[in-house]
């Protein structure tokens, strides 16, 4: 056994507290959050609060789940975030199959077309001319097609294609399997982990993406969670509004942002622990083979 030297164990230890240091940095804010959202409205004028409530209550999360707009926007940000998860696996698979075949006639020009599309892009007011032109504007499918497709997630999804080997494709075709057989049946089994990976990826895009819709969406009816919450946050800083809503008494204005952003931050939360077997193998092996 190889014993490590004294300065392969200091930089072990130096790597540790490195990474404790930035756990915690992520992790502190939504305890302060946590604490916030249950505490009382008197602890929280006196700036008492840090990493534990005090004065537990839970009028924070009593208002918002009372709410109806908060419900309907939840349940259809739900929605919105599994269909746009699924329909981008679909089109990045079927984008990323293809280009790992070498009889491929212009794979290189393509490999190169998509990869141009990761650094430059028309801009923001000819997206909007365009969506406006097709009639997407202020239907859900906007938030949808438009970025159903990430080059990078691609490239990770065909990196990981030509990891798996040749033979199992080549065995395949002699027994006469179509090509959507061949991916249905091997190439999508054997790639769980970056599907999972990107799964995650898309997942967390849709759920916490709201400056599209706040280009896009007008109707009320149609915003996703986190733009609605944008802007019941904005909202609560004005203290007309605040006054209308109900949310002027000192305090609970403070109380209720940390529980809306509790709200919307635990359930995309929730979904890591049953993708955590996949994601790191994902990760790494579709980036590092080419």
């Amino acid at each position: 056994m190889k014993v490590k030297s004294l300065s392969g164990k200091i930089g072990d230890w130096v790597f540790v507290i490195i990474c404790v240091i930035i756990s915690l940095l992520c992790i502190l804010p939504m305890i302060n959050l946590l604490a916030r959202s249950l505490s009382g409205t008197d602890y929280l004028v006196r700036h008492e609060i840090y990493l534990l409530p005090k004065g537990i209550n839970f009028d924070a999360y009593t208002t918002v789940l009372k709410d109806p707009k908060y419900i309907r926007a939840f349940l259809y940000t739900v929605v919105l975030t599994i269909v746009c998860t699924v329909f981008s696996l679909f089109m990045t698979t079927i984008c990323a199959y293809p280009l790992i075949f070498p009889g491929l006639k212009g794979r290189g020009f393509v490999n190169v077309m998509i990869t141009i599309t990761m650094f430059f892009n028309a801009g923001t007011i000819p997206n909007y001319l365009l969506m406006q032109k097709i009639g997407f504007l202020d239907k859900p499918i906007v938030l949808i097609v438009p970025y159903c497709l990430s080059v990078y997630n691609m490239i990770i999804m065909r990196s990981f294609f030509y990891g798996i080997p040749d033979s199992l494709r080549e065995s395949a075709e002699i027994d006469g399997a179509s090509y959507l057989r061949i991916l249905w049946s091997i190439y999508v089994p054997l790639s769980k982990p970056v599907l999972a990976t990107l799964a995650l990826f898309y997942a967390v895009g849709r759920w916490n993406g709201y400056s599209d819709a706040l280009m896009y969406i007008k109707k009320n009816e149609f915003y996703p969670l986190q733009l609605l919450l944008y802007n019941v946050l904005n909202n609560i800083n004005s203290v007309e509004v605040a006054t209308q809503e109900g949310f002027s008494t000192p305090g609970l204005s403070d109380s209720l942002k940390a529980a809306i952003v509790m709200f919307s931050t635990i359930p995309i939360l929730c979904i890591y622990p049953f993708l955590q077997k996949y994601f790191i193998h994902g990760v790494m092996v579709g980036a590092v083979k080419e």
